[in-house]
């Protein structure tokens, strides 16, 4: 997990985290709050309702991030029905906003499925910079995307609007680190807690707190 005030990772952590180690196939531990799970001191509200929502808080430039991405991709392929999964980029510093923007725009574009894994690998193994929109434009277009597109959802008020709720809900939700995973606005998870050593045991146990909303919204 990446702190702000740590920044980076070395690579080897960062690699670690890719890691599907046998034990992480076998069935957890139940979780306890503290040990896997942090509940929020103000839990927060969730959309659509009637559905259940995870929200994970990224950054690009995260290589703890980068490591979750294809884990996490692939454990939302087979979410059950009521389940959400809610993507929020986070711009701990004022540079990064325009990463903010980059996620929102391709949202608007229907393209996150498509390039949101290609843009860490770009970042993190191809040491491509995507910082500001003329570097993000040009690297889009070569995939794609035309640059005009990009830009004009890059500038619109509904991305400049999305980046300011996503900062909003990092400080609602007292995110200081990444990756982290919240379930229904609730319970927190993140690969820094004891109970949860790497991605794959930290997506397990969001498994098992969305289990745990589940039967709470039976009652």
């Amino acid at each position: 997990m990446i702190r702000w005030s740590t920044r980076w990772l070395t690579h080897s952590a960062a690699a670690a985290l890719l890691a599907f180690s046998a034990g992480a196939h076998a069935a957890p531990a139940q979780l306890q709050q503290g040990q896997g799970y942090e509940r929020l001191a103000s839990p927060q509200p969730v959309s659509p309702k009637g559905k259940i929502v995870v929200t994970e808080f990224f950054w690009y430039n995260c290589p703890h991030c980068a490591a979750m991405e294809p884990l996490l991709d692939a454990w939302a392929k087979h979410l059950p029905s009521d389940v959400v999964l809610e993507r929020v980029p986070v711009a701990f510093a004022p540079q990064f906003e325009n990463q903010q923007k980059l996620y929102y725009a391709l949202e608007a574009l229907g393209k996150v499925d498509a390039l949101q894994g290609a843009i860490f690998t770009a970042i993190h193994q191809q040491h491509t910079v995507l910082m500001n929109p003329e570097q993000m434009s040009n690297w889009l277009a070569a995939r794609g995307v035309p640059r005009k597109s990009f830009l004009d959802a890059f500038n619109s008020f509904g991305v400049q609007m999305d980046a300011k709720r996503a900062t909003q809900m990092v400080a609602d939700y007292q995110i200081s680190g990444v990756p982290t995973l919240v379930v229904q606005g609730t319970y927190a998870l993140s690969a820094s807690m004891p109970q949860t050593p790497d991605n794959p045991q930290v997506l397990q146990g969001v498994d098992q707190m969305i289990a745990k909303v589940r039967a709470d919204m039976k009652h």
